[in-house]
């Protein structure tokens, strides 16, 4: 009797202690909170004009642009500009010493002075002998004599005329001038120096009227066509200018390999500047494409990654991703695999996310 009351007693306390198990589970089951989701920006994948460019350097020059070199020899005595002034259309930038062509010129006066007398002289003579001829008084021989002497200086006396109009005009020469308005160069030159035609004295630039010189490979001179949009970027790919090619070389130049193309500029010369080198990108075709912001996309081991706001078993979840990236337009990459128009990208707070972690999307 006593066995049996102490297996009731020992069974009740077996249940008793299990009961109490399970209530204490349940109870801590209870207090256990599910995982609270992450609030995210999303951002839905859209289809976006991508264009497919490549890059070159250019070299803006300008339509209007002289190279001041010497018609004669001589010493320079007078520089009146300096580099980066602006002169109008003949203005005087520099003479060289004109004293030896003055004596030429005065020389070449004084014969045209009397190289004229004579003319004058036989021009009276002429007709008085005319006269006396017709008259009885002279031969015709004489008269004859007289015309020709009359012929002889006028032709010589109009000669010495000529040639004092060009030493006249060799004169000028002496004074280099602007050939239109612009900007003027480099002067390499100084005071004293002998220079000749073959000595650079300056340049004198029109900043307008601006072309991007573009050489492009040979292997894509098959692409090449009138009309191609080009934009000339700054060093970090931010759009100066957009335009178009307006010329495009039958030949190729054989020192670079390339094919010259040329586009006009149209900026104020607060932006460019003659023999300035520029980036230009030139856009062979534009296609849609998907695109995503460059802050939602991580690496890990050298793969790119973005997290795609997904609905799972219990709402929404973060879902990893594979892409693949193409070139950079603005603030975005050009995804070319791993993604499709309408999956919502994350693009905020992806250094805390996991695979599969709980996500509230909040745009």
């Amino acid at each position: 009797m006593r066995e049996t009351t102490k297996t009731l007693i020992s069974g009740a306390l077996v249940a008793l202690v299990l009961i109490a198990f399970t209530a204490c589970s349940n109870t801590e089951a209870k207090q256990t909170p599910a995982p609270q989701a992450l609030p995210v920006q999303t951002e839905t994948v859209a289809l976006a004009p991508v264009a497919r460019s490549d890059e070159y350097v250019a070299t803006i020059k300008s339509r209007r642009s002289a190279t001041i070199q010497p018609q004669v020899d001589g010493s320079l005595t007078r520089i009146l500009v300096k580099s980066g002034d602006f002169v109008k259309a003949g203005q005087v930038l520099m003479t060289i010493d004109p004293l030896k062509q003055e004596a030429t010129v005065n020389q070449e006066r004084s014969t045209e002075a009397q190289k004229k007398a004579t003319y004058e002289y036989n021009k009276i003579e002429v007709e008085r002998q005319r006269k006396l001829w017709e008259s009885g008084v002279t031969s015709k021989q004489s008269y004859d004599l007289a015309v020709q002497a009359y012929e002889n200086s006028k032709a010589d006396w109009e000669a010495s005329t000529a040639a004092l109009a060009t030493q006249q005009r060799q004169l000028a020469y002496y004074n280099l001038v602007a050939p239109f308005a612009g900007v003027v160069g480099d002067i390499p030159v100084h005071i004293g120096d002998y220079v000749s035609p073959q000595t650079v004295l300056t340049t004198v630039d029109e900043n307008k009227d601006l072309e991007a010189y573009i050489y492009i490979p040979t292997e894509q001179a098959a692409n090449i066509r009138m009309g191609l949009p080009v934009e000339i970027v700054t060093s970090r790919g931010e759009p100066i200018e957009n335009t178009k090619i307006d010329f495009v070389s039958a030949q190729v130049d054989n020192a670079l390999q390339g094919v010259l193309v040329k586009a006009p500029v149209h900026s104020s010369i607060e932006k460019f500047r003659n023999a300035q080198l520029v980036k230009a990108r030139v856009i062979w075709s534009t296609a849609p494409a998907p695109k995503v912001p460059v802050l939602a996309v991580a690496r890990i081991g050298g793969q790119s990654f973005v997290y795609v706001a997904t609905q799972g078993e219990h709402g929404t979840v973060a879902k990893q991703r594979a892409v693949g990236l193409g070139d950079t337009v603005g603030n975005d990459y050009v995804v070319t695999s791993g993604l499709n128009p309408g999956d919502k990208v994350i693009v905020s707070g992806i250094q805390f996310l996991v695979d599969g972690v709980p996500v509230h999307p909040i745009s």
